[in-house]
């Protein structure tokens, strides 16, 4: 019996780094899986690469803008066609638009926001519809260390914390409806995406998670499964009794 036997999970950005670590990990423990992407073929792809976990639950890869109304709700009505339902959600799309506060762009301000806050309150519109229906689920959304500041990343952490204040929101309204909602703060993260930053400090790779990884108690960086164990934690019934809760998985770089 796998954790998540019957459930139809749908996790957004899930075609590559924390969010297919997360699809992977889902799809192990016994979900059928619905990978959102801008990119469909990406996340056509993804969902081909879970076949090898050993769940026989199904998986599909979906095209969508989470930050249009009209894409958000297409991909769920399809997800609900194909799957069976939904009954857990991972908002996880994102982008960077790094820089000084006296070099960000309104644009780059406004796509930050829409991916993550407008993307996570769409995609949690529509799912919540079927789940108040059927008075159970869970919905995850990921924030970021980042949210208590950085340089160079005003629009991002605005973005981020601004999850956490949306998170605690939800818990509030769905929870008379059966439903939890909760948030994971990642620290650094061995990704594409980091390793972009790096190319973008014209820095090499393996030198920038070193520098990372001694920024933390822990001295390692972090990987999309470690993320993804604490993922499907908050989305189990195991923690049922815990709503509208930031976890920070960052190895403690945040105690000192």
């Amino acid at each position: 019996m796998g954790r998540f036997d019957g459930r139809v999970a749908v996790i957004t950005g899930a075609a590559r780094g924390i969010g297919f670590g997360t699809a992977k990990r889902f799809a192990e423990e016994g979900a059928a899986v619905a990978i959102i992407d801008l990119d469909e073929a990406a996340a056509s792809d993804a969902a081909g690469r879970l076949a090898p976990t050993g769940s026989t639950a199904g998986a599909i890869g979906i095209g969508c803008d989470v930050s249009n109304a009209e894409s958000v709700d297409a991909a769920v009505a399809r997800v609900v066609e194909e799957l069976g339902g939904i009954h857990i959600l991972v908002n996880n799309a994102g982008i960077t638009r790094d820089n000084l506060l006296f070099k960000l762009t309104e644009e780059d301000w406004d796509l930050v926001m829409n991916v993550h806050l407008k993307g996570a309150f769409l995609m949690t519109k529509a799912a919540q519809k079927h789940f108040v229906e059927q008075k159970y689920g869970k919905i995850l959304n990921l924030s970021s260390v980042s949210a208590l500041g950085n340089r160079g990343q005003a629009n991002y952490s605005a973005a981020k914390m601004g999850i956490q204040g949306f998170t605690r929101t939800l818990g509030i309204e769905l929870g008379p409806f059966g439903i939890n909602a909760n948030a994971i703060a990642p620290g650094f993260i061995a990704t594409e995406m980091t390793d972009a930053t790096a190319a973008r400090l014209k820095m090499d790779v393996d030198e920038f998670r070193r520098l990372n990884a001694e920024a933390n108690p822990v001295r390692r960086v972090g990987y999309p499964e470690d993320i993804a164990a604490a993922a499907a934690f908050l989305c189990s019934d195991e923690a049922s009794y815990i709503t509208g809760q930031t976890l920070y998985v960052d190895g403690g770089s945040k105690l000192g």
